[in-house]
């Protein structure tokens, strides 16, 4: 059997662990198996009376930046929640991070550290491309240039359980 070398093994993972720290904290999560736009799971509380979306993003712990796409640049609403999560490699010690940042946090913070790239020249002089698709977030420990970080997300899973609070 031939070894998967792409990064579906992480990103698939990573939904599983985000899952279980929902279930953790005693909501319900479901994938939506690629069914739902901009939604990887939605998670309810145990009535089923509340809703929240939630986009997963994965990074290797160690890792100076994560990749989050266009997509980061537009508010979802307060029922939206991206979680950027650092799955570790097996065996390389390193710990699990988990940044949760509702929709309108991520925004602003993406459009902002964009917008100030595209300003900016890259290391031959040349003005950087501003039609790119990409869009990356500087991990904790590589502050961004303008200011913003992740580190007062890390572990916020209380945000989406305050979200689903009926």
């Amino acid at each position: 059997m031939a070894e998967r070398k792409d990064k579906g093994y992480r990103a698939d993972s990573a939904q599983f662990f985000v899952a279980g720290e929902l279930y953790r904290r005693q909501l319900v999560a479901v994938f939506t198996m690629g069914n739902c736009p901009n939604t990887n799971i939605l998670v309810s509380n145990a009535g089923g009376t509340r809703f929240c979306h939630v986009q997963v993003k994965t990074f290797v712990p160690g890792n100076k930046t994560v990749s989050v796409g266009m997509k980061s640049e537009r508010d979802f609403g307060p029922s939206f929640f991206w979680v950027l999560a650092g799955i570790p490699v097996p065996d390389s010690g390193k710990a699990f991070e988990f940044y949760v940042l509702p929709s309108a946090e991520m925004a602003k913070g993406v459009s902002e550290r964009f917008k100030l790239w595209a300003s900016t020249h890259d290391i031959k002089g040349q003005k950087h491309d501003e039609t790119t698709k990409i869009r990356t977030i500087r991990l904790p420990l590589h502050a961004e240039p303008n200011g913003w970080t992740l580190e007062p997300y890390r572990g916020r899973w209380d945000r989406i359980v305050q979200a689903l609070q009926a």
